[in-house]
Order: structure tokens, then sequence, then C-alpha cells
């Protein structure tokens, strides 16, 4: 284990002080992240045409915003692939990204900036970090994290008239991050994106033993990716090869993202093949890095600093921070590039600064919450 001392701690402390911080004061940090926003949205037509530069509180930007989902923005996303990234962008778009589909039947496809980017590093650099330092436990680190993200070259588009080829965001990702220069990425997204593109579980299986072959005699640290091909990638060795991962590597935690029921569907089961390894819940998206887990708690903490969060209760909408234990609504989310964006995800607060997404927005859904909440929410 490597000792836990200032140096380390400086060098981490940009990427995870900010959040530490905004989570002292969630109430002023969230006034700072929206004037920070505010800023952005005065550049481009659809903030000019809401008043971005005459808005100052939160009051006035409920009231001169209006809240959008992915249907909304087809519109801008179509101006901005013919050239016009002002039309809702502050900047250029520098890669475009695409959804599992989890959302709809259909992938969403969406763009990404460089602010963009940086923020999906950063946020997404602090599930490791926060739980280095508070295991004091910095080998997470040290040795290789498991590659079993979707392939980032996928399809095609035309894009100012040029052609210009795009995939799944967990790879694409994986791809542009420049962490994974300097924490060992294995194998490397390009490898993973050599055999194609495909997602069916023949293809599944040939990225598998891909990464099997490559990480089998070496010292994996840790796995980062999807819960559910997290999940598969085990049983494919337990299938194929007669070897649980707990057979080949001792991990220090398994990063877990993109599901619901993480702790309580999908921990215990990975548990088993892995053996008994931290669990670490992320609250990621394509849109965004919007929450990791703080404590062994089975909860996730928002990154107030850099995005700013609303929920749509049954009693109008309210910042996610005000939310008193057992309130639940709809999230919205304002990023960088998307004001008061619907993400189609339902979040209940259970009290401070702990909250869980429990599912997407749909009738199922409704009715399972409510169900859980008069007969078994009375235990908690």
């Amino acid at each position: 284990m490597l000792p836990e001392n200032e140096s380390i701690r400086s060098i981490l402390e940009p990427i995870i002080g900010p959040w530490y911080k905004s989570l002292e004061n969630p109430e002023k940090a969230q006034q700072q992240t929206l004037i920070d926003l505010l800023k952005k949205y005065c550049s481009t037509d659809y903030g000019k045409r809401h008043n971005a530069i005459q808005t100052r509180a939160v009051e006035d930007y409920q009231r001169n915003f209006p809240i959008i989902d992915y249907a909304g923005l087809v519109p801008y996303l179509a101006e901005i692939k013919n050239g016009n990234y002002q039309t809702i962008l502050a900047e250029p778009a520098v890669s475009w990204v695409m959804t599992r589909g989890s959302t709809a039947k259909t992938s969403k496809v969406l763009p990404a900036t460089q602010t963009h980017l940086k923020q999906i590093f950063t946020c997404g650099a602090r599930a490791l970090i926060h739980f280095a330092l508070r295991k004091k436990n910095f080998e997470v680190f040290t040795g290789n994290i498991l590659n079993l993200n979707f392939p980032s070259s996928v399809h095609t588009m035309i894009l100012d008239g040029k052609e210009m080829t795009y995939g799944y965001s967990s790879g694409t990702y994986a791809r542009l991050n420049p962490m994974f220069d300097r924490v060992s990425l294995i194998p490397r997204q390009e490898e993973v994106d050599s055999l194609g593109s495909g997602i069916a579980r023949e293809d599944w299986e040939q990225r598998f033993e891909l990464v099997y072959q490559q990480a089998r005699e070496e010292p994996v640290t840790a796995a980062m990716g999807v819960t559910p091909v997290i999940l598969a990638f085990a049983r494919y060795l337990k299938h194929k090869h007669g070897k649980m991962p707990s057979d080949l590597w001792k991990p220090e935690a398994l990063f877990c993202t993109s599901v619901r029921k993480i702790q309580f569907k999908y921990a215990p089961v990975l548990r088993k093949y892995f053996g008994n390894v931290p669990v670490v819940e992320m609250y990621t998206a394509t849109e965004g890095v919007f929450a990791q887990q703080y404590d062994d708690l089975p909860y996730v903490t928002p990154n107030y600093d850099s995005y700013f969060f609303e929920a749509l209760t049954g009693k109008g909408v309210k910042m996610l921070h005000e939310l008193k234990r057992g309130e639940w609504g709809r999230l919205i989310i304002s990023t960088c590039m998307f004001p008061r964006y619907d993400i189609g995800d339902l979040v209940e607060s259970a009290g401070g600064n702990y909250f869980r997404i429990f599912g997407r927005h749909n009738t199922m859904t409704l009715l399972e919450h409510k169900l859980y909440r008069a007969f078994l929410g009375w235990l908690l």
C-alpha cells in the first residue's frame, strides 16, 4: 500500500477539492455553478432567446428557461450538424457520442464539447480518488483497470459536409480520457474498437476474450464500467474458462455505472465472482458524470460544483439539495451544453447529500416505487 502523504494529496486536490467544498454548502455551490453556466448560455442563440444575460437568481432561471428533453433538443442538434453550433452550444463539438438506448428503443446521439469532456474526465476520476483517500489505499492506481466499455467506433454521420465516425459514449470517453494514458486501461480502447461495432452476444464474447487474454497474467486493481457488462464478463470467464475473476485477480474495488439498484441487485452477485471487494456506485450518463458514492452507504452524492440540479416533484420544481428525506421527482440537470435538461431519471433524497436514482421515468418505475414506499419504505 502506498503511503498517504501531502505530495499525493496535492496532486489529487484540484480534482477532488472542489467537490468536497461544494458539499459543505450545496446552496452556495449551486448558485456559483448557475452563474458559471449562465455565462456560457449568454453566448448561444438559445440563451439569448431566453434572456440569459438578464438572469441572475435561481427563480429567474426557472422562469426564463423551459425544461427541455431530448426530443426538444433534436432541432438544435440538426443545426449543430449543419455547422451552427452556437444555436445551443457555447463552443464547438469536438466529438459526438451515442447512448445505449435505455431511454428509448433507439440511441440518442449527442455532441461533446471540450468543456463537457473535461467535466466527464474530472468528475469520473473522483470516484477513484475519493475511494483511495477514504480507504488510505492508493493501490487502485498502480495496477491495471479492466476495460469493459462499449465500442467507440460504430456509425458515421455527415457533419458540416464531412463524414465523421462516432460510437458509444463509454468507449469514446475511455478512448479520449488522458488519465488512461497514465493509469493502465487493459485492453486499450483502440483494441476493443478493432473487434467491430456489434453488441450481440458473440461480439461481447470476442471482447471478453481479448480482456481475458491480455489481463490474465497482469495485476488488476479495478474494473470500471457499465455494471451489467462487468457482471457478464465475470460469467463469461466462469463459463468459458472455468475461472472466477477472484481466481485471477484481487481488485481493490469495482467502479460500477449506468444502471439502478447497483448496491442491492448487482453488488451481492458481483462479489460472488470477484470476492469480497468494495462496489463503488457512480451515477453517470452520456450527458455527464453527475454523482458518486461518498461512503459505505448505498447512495450517491452530487457534483454540485459542476452541474446544476433540480427535481420536478409532485409539488413543483425544487432544487435537488432542498429535497427532504423521502422526497422524490424527475431529475432536471443543467450542463455546460444543455440548460434544464430532463434526463429521464427519477431521484429520491435519503437526506443530506445522499440520493438514489431509482429508475427511468415510466409507468412501471412509478408503480414499483409507490409499492415499495407503501409496503417496505417504513422499514428504512
